[in-house]
């Protein structure tokens, strides 16, 4: 069944004449389906940056939050591993500067601040209308990975939990994934239940042309949605 928040954001972004979601969006829609993500807050003056840091506990990642900017990194749009609150509240400053030099006209609703989770085995965790198949879920090593060893495997949706099983495995780097020269193996249940989830997630919400969680960072126990991004289709 359609989750009420998830319809409401959605709906909100379409009346706005957005088809990108914003990454706070795209996060509450993530918590919405029971999908872990890191506490974040988001801020709109230097000041409650430096607040929401020292609630938060540090250290913590700062990002611009803007419709009109999707590769935040290059505009120079994040900041990572923030410990004081005066730097918290610096960093506000220099990542909107830094935006606003990259796309003047650009509207910038905000700053993201997000608690910096520990490293973990990075994996993307996706969702999109093939035009043949239709609704499909992705899963592969995520980061840079992704785009450097296209190591990826689909399945369509709806998937069960073996299928999600099946879709870990199947991957080239599972090696990695179960634990490669002493570092410790993933939590594979947490996976396969994330893209279940990221399944019914796109099979509720037809609107839902793109999906991907990149990286999500993958745990001997757990894991956890680092970046989030959802693209939406009329």
């Amino acid at each position: 069944m359609m989750r009420e928040r998830t319809h409401e954001i959605i709906q909100a972004a379409l009346s706005d004449g957005r088809m990108n979601l914003l990454e706070t969006e795209a996060k509450e829609i993530c918590s919405d389906y029971c999908m872990p993500v890191p506490p974040y807050e988001m801020v709109r003056t230097s000041g409650e940056a430096s607040h929401a840091a020292d609630r938060l506990g540090f250290p913590v990642v700062l990002k611009i939050v803007s419709p009109d900017i999707l590769h935040k990194t290059e505009a120079g749009g994040v900041l990572l591993d923030v410990r004081t609150p005066l730097d918290a509240s610096r960093g506000f400053e220099t990542i909107v500067k830094n935006a606003r030099q990259h796309d003047p006209e650009a509207r910038i609703q905000g700053v993201l601040v997000q608690k910096m989770v520990p490293q973990g085995t990075e994996v993307i965790i996706g969702g999109l209308i093939d035009p043949h198949f239709g609704q499909t879920v992705m899963f592969g090593l995520g980061g840079v990975f992704v785009e450097v060893l296209r190591d990826v495997t689909f399945r369509i949706a709806p998937i069960t939990k073996q299928d999600a099983q099946d879709m870990v495995r199947e991957i080239k780097a599972y090696p990695i994934l179960k634990g490669y020269r002493g570092s410790p193996p993933v939590d594979e249940n947490a996976i396969a239940d994330m893209l279940v989830k990221a399944s019914d997630l796109i099979m509720e919400n037809p609107q839902v042309g793109q999906m991907d969680l990149n990286p999500v960072m993958a745990y001997e126990k757990g894991a956890s949605i680092v970046d989030a991004r959802i693209i939406l289709q009329k």
